[in-house]
């Protein structure tokens, strides 16, 4: 495959329901979280409670944070094994239900919000958008958020830079935030995008954690001794005297409205 046609590959098509089943632990406890105020964001302007639908919720990362502000969330996940390890931290109220994205199985006009955190991307858009219309109750809002790396950290942009090497150009790596969906569609309207900073800690366990919980990396082989090894260079050369290095982000959120139509 040319790099030109990784690039067009349409990310839905590349199993996205199943291709985090071996990634769960590490997901789970090494893929970052989201910055205060972007959900602060998300929820200006709602009067609380409300319901949400957190959409390719995985195991729950975006979910618990919106429970922990009094809202009820239904999470909505096709993965079994990601789905289960979320259900099992029964820290908050979650409820959660087996769905994709373009089928949520939920009801007409039910919730409030509907937000996909670091998940959009793997959605086929046009069948997604019209499901989201269908579940949002009048001029109920979508929040499409992803955590993207900011490269002008001198780290960060090391890290990527194995990354992609590693990953041959993984298509899922050039098109990791896909906007053009949200502008194009007549689903949803006065999109606004909104930035902000975050900064994930890693000893060099949770490096390789993190870049485990990528599903298009290899995990067994001489690629994986050499992504290692790539990461052992970069840990030593980067890390601070308590032993950490840091992932720094721009947590990217957009926030539209449901149209009448």
């Amino acid at each position: 495959m040319t790099q030109t046609n990784k690039q067009q590959t349409p990310l839905h098509t590349l199993n996205p329901l199943n291709r985090f089943s071996d990634r769960v632990e590490d997901y789970v406890k090494y893929r970052p979280s989201y910055p205060k105020v972007a959900i602060d964001k998300i929820l200006d302007n709602f009067t609380l409670p409300i319901t949400a639908a957190d959409i390719g919720a995985g195991t729950g990362i975006s979910s618990r944070l919106l429970a922990a502000r009094n809202l009820k969330v239904i999470a909505i996940e096709p993965n079994s094994e990601m789905r289960n390890a979320g259900i099992k931290d029964n820290t908050s109220s979650v409820e959660w239900k087996d769905g994709t994205a373009e089928n949520t199985n939920l009801s007409e006009n039910s919730v409030d919000l509907v937000t996909c955190f670091q998940a959009f991307h793997w959605f086929n858009p046009e069948p997604t958008l019209s499901e989201f219309h269908r579940i949002l109750k009048p001029k109920g809002k979508l929040a499409v958020v992803w955590n993207i790396r900011d490269e002008k950290d001198e780290f960060t942009a090391e890290y990527s830079k194995i990354i992609r090497k590693a990953s041959n150009n993984s298509p899922a790596e050039s098109k990791m935030k896909s906007v053009e969906p949200l502008t194009e569609t007549t689903y949803f309207e006065n999109f606004q995008e909104y930035n902000f900073v975050y900064q994930q800690e890693l000893d060099f366990t949770g490096l390789i954690g993190r870049a485990m919980s990528v599903s298009y990396l290899p995990k067994t082989g001489e690629a994986y001794d050499k992504l290692i090894a790539d990461f052992e260079k970069l840990y030593q050369r980067f890390k601070n005297q308590q032993g950490f290095v840091y992932m720094t982000y721009f947590t990217s959120v957009h926030l539209g409205e449901a149209t009448n139509s």
